[in-house]
């Protein structure tokens, strides 16, 4: 039919409706078609993307919601980064991450990391805690989760199934020099006293930090003080198994044991350097800091800090390596994605990832240590310390 043929039938104000209407569509298309275009790097990704949304919602055995298929594309588009610490977090896994900052959180108390073949372990299996009480140790391989081969498991995944309600449990079978055991953990509730602090012989502090929490900055400096009213003149800083936490309580434990100045370097893929400086609160004791393969990510930038400033020794064996800074950005429906941003550099410009903190005395902790008298690395760090 002819344009003619509708232009004497329809009036003329709903001829031109019409054609509006199919103008803004076709607009819309090629729109469309044109964002798509940008974001998959393909003039046919927006005919890729609904082909196959439309396989996956029409042909797949089972039913699946709309919902579980636009987070799959979501998670997948951060999974395809290939960067273990990078995700896209839903409502549960956005909560979950301030939980843990917050130093509160449901769960058996373990860090998990993954080495570069992608095999899966314990990076910090946190003191006082049902993993560690259970017998689970850093550096741990976790062979399975509950019957699942942690092979096909991402760390989100693993995390996932690890943490849950108090009360329930969950079974790890762990491989430890080349045996495999099953730990059945009981989860609960926990909150994480991050600073423990003592005095010991000779004038010496010893201060354990286990997590760096929000609560952690006010808390050490409250037992910092305390032991310098005691008559502490030197100090035991002990980083084991400390997985890291927040870059900003880092700094804040920094003011007080490093001289002002950087602590930490982060460069950003524009190439912009931020620096986050000590503000040198206290004068300098002879130090000693304890490390192990537990401690990652702001341990090593303590440690590292303290190495480069030639303030301490870093005694213990080589840390964990997990050099990389993550944000989380906020995304409607309370959801969120942590995103790897940057690398540390140490002030003396050493990359931390994948490398870690060598110590400057390298000592190794029996496997039978249950008291300060078995525990090797504290006690060279007394013995060096006396030399003080």
């Amino acid at each position: 039919m002819s344009r003619d043929f509708f232009k004497r039938w329809l009036p003329d104000s709903l001829w031109s409706g019409i054609r509006f209407a199919v103008k803004f569509t076709l607009a819309g298309i090629v729109f469309m078609w044109l964002v798509f275009w940008y974001i998959s790097g393909s003039p046919v990704g927006a005919v890729k993307f609904f082909f196959t949304y439309f396989v996956a919602s029409h042909f797949y055995m089972d039913p699946v919601s709309k919902a579980s298929l636009f987070e799959g594309s979501l998670d997948g588009m951060i999974d395809s980064l290939g960067e273990p610490h990078s995700q896209y977090l839903n409502e549960k896994e956005y909560n979950d991450i301030y939980m843990q900052t917050s130093g509160s959180y449901s769960g058996v108390g373990i860090v998990l990391g993954q080495d570069k073949e992608g095999i899966m372990k314990v990076a910090t299996a946190i003191e006082g805690q049902p993993a560690a009480e259970a017998g689970i140790k850093s550096g741990d391989i976790i062979v399975e989760i509950d019957g699942v081969n942690t092979s096909t498991l991402s760390m989100e995944e693993a995390s996932k199934m690890i943490r849950g309600e108090e009360g329930t449990t969950v079974v790890l079978t762990v491989m430890r020099d080349n045996e495999i055991k099953d730990y059945t953990i009981t989860r609960k509730q926990i909150t994480l006293p991050t600073v423990k602090g003592k005095m010991l012989e000779d004038h010496i502090g010893y201060i354990r930090i286990s997590q760096f929490a929000e609560p952690t900055g006010p808390d050490f400096a409250k037992t910092y003080k305390e032991l310098k009213d005691q008559g502490m003149t030197k100090l035991v800083l002990d980083l084991r198994d400390n997985p890291g936490g927040l870059l900003t309580t880092a700094q804040e434990v920094a003011n007080y044991i490093l001289p002002a100045g950087p602590i930490v370097t982060i460069q950003d893929r524009s190439g912009q350097v931020e620096s986050y400086d000590s503000e040198g609160l206290e004068p300098a004791i002879p130090m000693v800091v304890l490390i192990n393969q537990g401690s990652a990510s702001a341990s090593e930038i303590i440690a590292g800090a303290v190495q480069d400033e030639k303030v301490g020794t870093i005694v213990g064996i080589n840390s964990y390596g997990k050099g990389t800074v993550q944000t989380i950005l906020g995304v409607p429906g309370n959801e969120g994605i942590k995103i790897t941003i940057a690398k540390y550099h140490t002030p003396n410009d050493r990359v931390i990832d994948g490398i870690g903190i060598k110590p400057d005395v390298e000592v190794e902790l029996p496997d039978n240590a249950k008291s300060e008298s078995d525990d090797t690395q504290l006690q060279k760090a007394l013995e060096i310390l006396k030399t003080k």
